[in-house]
């Protein structure tokens, strides 16, 4: 990591610090008073305002962009995210992150494969200089090719160590088996290959089709009068065109069931990766989802699978269970790793609490304790202006309405015995996991050995 990155990953963190630690408790979800605003340009944002503290944050994302790479420049999306904010308008890179760091603002940019995400904190009396910096940036980048290099060396150096990651190596090969010849079996960052091969001119091209006021998503939070947030968005978007040319992925369905693939390294642990496909945000079966994984292995040492594989027997440090909706695909994972010697067993185990889930569902302290703990932490996460924005923005995305955050315990409470009995049959099968193995596993026979792993 260069000096200006640690720079700038060190006043994010302290901004983050000041806002935390300004802020009073997270009032319930239920009584958040959600605004609907829409700018005179008629760009829409969901506010949840709160003049307590002189602090506000905006969230946004342009839906679809960066799914696609073009053909050889894999990883152009990342590099642009990695490289917005390295100079605009007429600041050069030292000039702009001079800026930024004089005046408090933190401002940064990320690339996924459902979307192109902004992100801006900063002091309210500050926020006339953070509006203008990040208009600058999506509307003036510079991409100069001092920056776009120094960005393009980072991002390679974090491939190279990567691939020395065991966990990584179990990531990258699951994706790519479960969804190969798509962009979600992708490296989103490139390959060393492809990243040279990126020009200042994609980067622009990229700005310039991919961000439209047809695919964005904006949500704020903090010290911001609606009259102002309105005015704020069509300075900050206003001059963006008014439609993208966002290329359209394709829904996938995960490939790879029931395989077993390894992929040998020299270590003392064996990383474990299994998953079969999910359920996505908007399906009807997603609470009755989300009760039954938290008993599975999204509760911590509550769950089934911390009791099974390492209170028990020892076999582990930790073993998990998630649920991951995107866009296009879903899926239900379970990860961790074990001794080597312990593979097979740790292996049998996890399928085993797979099978007992899909057999016989939770029991009724099970299911109560669950939505005790669902409903009871969730405003433990919007402790924050940014946690809040970042809600709000995930909640527009995902179509769930204006008065979601209101609702959501109650769709929780209403998950009955019935549903997790349903739920858990139609998602759990141990025989069509796809399982990934990182090490030198004992007591499994694969079906498939990858040397390279990656």
């Amino acid at each position: 990591m260069s000096a200006l990155q640690r720079t700038k990953s060190l006043f994010a963190v302290g901004l983050m610090a000041f806002t935390l630690l300004a802020l009073p408790a997270a009032p319930p979800a239920h009584a958040m008073d959600i605004k609907r605003v829409v700018s005179p340009g008629g760009i829409e944002a969901w506010l949840v305002e709160d003049h307590k503290v002189p602090v506000l944050a905006l969230e946004w994302t342009f839906e679809g962009a960066g799914s696609t790479d073009p053909q050889g420049k894999g990883g152009l999306a990342r590099l642009v995210s990695n490289t917005l904010d390295e100079g605009a308008g007429p600041y050069d890179s030292q000039a702009f992150q001079g800026r930024l760091q004089n005046d408090a603002i933190a401002l940064s940019y990320s690339a996924g494969r459902d979307g192109f995400g902004g992100s801006l904190r900063t002091l309210s009396d500050r926020r006339d200089e953070a509006f203008e910096l990040t208009r600058l940036s999506m509307a003036e980048p510079r991409f100069e090719p001092e920056a776009l290099d120094r960005m393009r060396a980072a991002v390679a150096a974090s491939l190279k160590n990567d691939l020395a990651d065991p966990n990584y190596v179990g990531r990258r090969l699951f994706y790519s088996t479960a969804y190969p010849g798509h962009p979600y079996g992708d490296e989103i960052r490139g390959s060393l290959d492809s990243l040279a091969r990126i020009t200042p001119d994609d980067l622009k091209g990229f700005v310039k089709s991919q961000f439209g006021r047809d695919n964005l998503v904006v949500a704020a939070s903090g010290d911001i009068a609606p009259e102002d947030l309105g005015k704020a968005l069509d300075r900050i978007f206003g001059g963006l065109p008014a439609k993208s040319a966002v290329t359209p992925i394709a829904d996938v369905a995960p490939k790879g069931l029931g395989e077993t693939i390894l992929a040998p390294r020299p270590t003392a642990q064996t990383v474990m990766l299994m998953g079969q496909p999910g359920v996505k945000r908007d399906d009807p079966d997603w609470y009755a989802a989300s009760v039954m994984n938290y008993v599975l292995g999204g509760g911590g040492f509550g769950s089934r699978l911390m009791e099974e594989v390492r209170e028990k027997r020892g076999l582990s440090y930790g073993v998990y269970s998630y649920l991951i909706p995107m866009d296009h695909t879903a899926l239900v994972m379970a990860s961790g790793s074990t001794m080597n010697a312990k593979a097979g067993q740790a292996l049998d185990i996890i399928r085993q609490e797979w099978a007992r889930m899909a057999k016989d569902g939770l029991t009724d302290e099970e299911l109560a304790d669950a939505k005790t703990y669902l409903t009871g932490s969730f405003p433990l996460q919007l402790g924050s202006t940014q946690s809040i924005a970042r809600t709000l923005l995930q909640v527009q995305r995902d179509r769930l309405g204006i008065e979601y955050l209101g609702q959501r315990d109650r769709y929780i409470n209403a998950v009955t015995q019935d549903d997790i009995r349903r739920v858990a049959k139609r998602l759990l099968d141990p025989a069509k996991l796809l399982t990934v193995l990182v090490g030198r596993p004992e007591g499994v026979t694969p079906t498939k050995t990858v040397e390279g792993g990656s």
